[in-house]
């Protein structure tokens, strides 16, 4: 067999929002910048998903935007950078 180069699978992310959050609206637009896919999910329509937010990560504001196992709460650029090996 001929050699591979395997890449890592790059982490899922979910972004957690509301419609009229300013900084959910920068979260998502950094993430299209960089070209990273991400599930949206709007809590003020989902109460099931904003409960699981809140029990996850004791937060009740938003964005709270997940990559893989890790939580970033607020826009947080240099950590989602560094959340996303993004240098």
């Amino acid at each position: 067999m001929r050699g591979r180069v395997l890449l890592p699978m790059a982490p899922s992310v979910k972004v957690y929002s509301t419609p009229v959050c300013p900084n959910c609206v920068k979260a998502k637009d950094f993430l299209k910048s960089k070209g990273i896919g991400f599930e949206e999910i709007n809590v003020a329509e989902d109460r099931a998903s904003a409960l699981m937010m809140i029990q996850m990560t004791g937060q009740r504001s938003v964005p709270v935007i997940q990559v893989g196992n890790s939580f970033i709460v607020g826009f947080d650029e240099s950590a989602l950078k560094e959340a996303l090996h993004l240098w």
